[in-house]
């Protein structure tokens, strides 16, 4: 069953509460890196799905290597053929990497 757009909304609106400034600091780099080509200026919430199905997985994550795994697939999960090699990734999982150490450190 395809989740409603309401429902969606609720999704992300909770996930937002729970990292905060994490979700929208992931998002942005996201949107800012571009690795899938989709930042058109104006829709700077583009990479928000992404960010939601990143950031739960990265409790697993214990390098930045992992976070690229990740990374790459959820990128493939969302563009399929558009996703490209995980190298075309990696510095944005570095950068992922490094805002979750510093979030998992101060939650120490």
């Amino acid at each position: 069953m395809d989740k409603t757009r309401e429902q969606i909304r609720e999704e992300r609106r909770q996930l937002k509460a729970q990292y905060g400034e994490l979700f929208d600091a992931i998002a942005g780099l996201l949107f800012r890196a571009d690795p899938i080509g989709i930042n058109f200026g104006h829709n700077t919430d583009e990479y928000e799905p992404e960010a939601g199905t990143i950031l739960p997985r990265l409790k697993t994550c214990e390098s930045a290597d992992d976070v690229l795994r990740v990374v790459h697939e959820e990128f493939v999960r969302w563009f399929a053929n558009s996703a490209g090699s995980p190298d075309r990734s990696r510095q944005v999982a570095f950068e992922i990497w490094d805002l979750w150490e510093q979030r998992v450190g101060r939650d120490r």
